[in-house]
């Protein structure tokens, strides 16, 4: 038996409920179904406002600070910002430029979004996928979109979705054991 990878979700929403925070909920339900993990959500609705006075790490409550370090050792992140003014949430970005700058070389993360339509799924392409290329961390090729024709009120109710979801876990996995397995020192090289 192999330790449990420690999978941590940070959703980028701003608002409790959120569409996004269901998003990348299914999908860590997805992950605990193929592997045994030990899951952990990071709202920004919890730790934003925290978040937000601080310029530099060492301003950083001691419970924003523990969110830090547990997105620094996860084996997998899945990250998900809703669609806002062309792009993530500005604290989504605040939150990640507290992230050591090496801490995320050749993690896997699996990239998420939500928007209120399909024309906004570029996001995924345009936006996050840069901002976790800068980290060289292990963007997953498969990225999940979501626009609100997909929920009903906040439950995923679209077969497609629920569909796409299971295949970035599906494929996931075999990219995080692997990363898991290999020491950093190899993958920042």
């Amino acid at each position: 038996m192999t330790a449990a990878y420690r999978v941590v979700a940070v959703s980028g929403s701003l608002h409790e409920p959120s569409k996004t925070t269901a998003l990348i909920r299914a999908i860590g339900a997805d992950v605990a179904e193929l592997a045994e993990i030990e899951f952990e959500l990071i709202e920004l609705t919890d730790v934003g406002p925290a978040l937000a006075g601080a310029l530099r790490r060492d301003q950083l409550p001691l419970h924003v600070e523990e969110k830090i370090v547990a997105i620094e050792q996860a084996d997998l992140l899945i990250v998900g910002s809703p669609v806002y003014r062309a792009s993530f949430t500005g604290l989504f970005k605040h939150l990640f430029d507290f992230v050591g700058q090496y801490a995320l070389v050749g993690k896997p993360v699996l990239l998420a979004a939500t928007g209120g339509g399909e024309r906004h799924a570029l996001i995924i392409e345009h936006q996050l996928r840069p901002l976790f290329a800068f980290f060289q961390a292990l963007t997953l090729p498969l990225g999940v979109y979501a626009s609100d024709t997909d929920f009903d009120g906040y439950v995923i109710e679209s077969e497609v979705l629920r569909s796409r979801i299971a295949l970035a876990a599906e494929r996931a996995l075999p990219l995080v054991g692997y990363a898991a397995a290999r020491p950093v020192e190899l993958l920042a090289g």
